[in-house]
């Protein structure tokens, strides 16, 4: 018996093309065991979304079962809520992540599927990426088929991605303090890696769209995201390169709002745990007026990367 497959789509109801498509790649799987979606409205009416999202239908395998069900996020207002309401309304097998921007490419379910089935004592699964920004496409890759809690700590590896999650039921949920929804994707990882590594397929099977997220820009809940983080898992502060890493990420948001002596702070702190660490000269930068940090990002996403 394949197990069955719940997959939990969070939306505000404002890119409705986008959601169309992401519910549309996630029915159209060509595994061949069960796959209900919960398509969760977050601050909009879930009639709404329901009307965005009617006649969607995908081609997975002869005889395979596929349901969709839309409804209003039952918890926090904001995305952990809204997984979190997902997650308590599947009575699957497995829980999977598609965020309404992203877009699951063919055979993602069944790789991850199998991978799982290979190691028995792993509950969580994650795989590669391609980030599309503009015109480009570029895959991101871990390298890995397994990432553990150190590497988590060390490197974010964006390639571990929230659309990329698929987990055994009763294994996650997410955390709902999570500042603005910050980093609570990281923070799950993180907490499925402590416990068991997570199996990685390597291979882009999901795509990552960059430029329609809702909180570029938002640097105050980014600073409080990582803040967050800190307080949360002491070892990245433990960890100099991951340590660097957040320390220079705080140094450009702060620089970003014009925080000159924050931003100067961090970066010092950044430079201390890891001499050079690029973020920390960038957002000195940005804090001298040189370069805007809107110019920074896209120079950073046309490679496929964040700062």
């Amino acid at each position: 018996m394949r197990p069955s497959v719940g997959v939990v789509i969070p939306t505000r109801g404002d890119r409705p093309d986008l959601l169309v498509a992401a519910l549309t790649g996630v029915l159209a799987q060509d595994y061949a065991g069960r796959v209900d979606v919960a398509v969760v409205a977050d601050g909009v009416p879930a009639v709404l979304v329901a009307r965005q999202v009617a006649g969607v239908a995908g081609e997975g395998p002869a005889g395979a079962v596929r349901s969709v069900r839309v409804l209003d996020n039952r918890s926090v207002s904001g995305l952990p809520g809204a997984r979190n309401t997902g997650i308590s309304v599947l009575g699957t097998d497995l829980v999977g992540f598609c965020d309404d921007d992203d877009l699951w490419l063919p055979g993602k379910l069944t790789a991850q599927v199998a991978a799982l089935a290979e190691e028995p004592a792993a509950g969580f699964a994650s795989c590669a990426v391609e980030v599309e920004y503009g015109d480009r496409r570029m895959p991101r890759l871990a390298g890995t088929g397994r990432v553990t809690h150190r590497q988590l700590t060390r490197s974010r590896m964006m390639m571990v991605h929230s659309s990329t999650f698929l987990f055994r039921r009763g294994w996650a949920w997410v955390d709902e303090s999570a500042p603005g929804g910050q980093n609570e994707d990281w923070d799950l990882a993180l907490r499925a890696a402590l416990r068991h590594p997570i199996v990685h397929v390597d291979r882009p099977l999901v795509r990552v769209r960059w430029g329609s997220s809702h909180y570029s820009g938002r640097w105050a809940d980014r600073i409080a995201g990582l803040e967050w983080m800190l307080a949360r898992h002491p070892g990245l502060a433990a960890e100099p390169r991951g340590a660097a890493r957040v320390y220079g990420q705080l140094a450009f948001c702060h620089a970003a709002l014009g925080r000159r002596r924050e931003a100067a702070r961090w970066s010092l702190r950044a430079f201390s745990a890891r001499p050079g660490e690029p973020r920390a000269a960038v957002a000195l930068a940005v804090a001298g007026g040189l370069v805007s940090p809107r110019a920074v990002l896209h120079v950073l996403h046309l490679r496929g990367h964040g700062i």
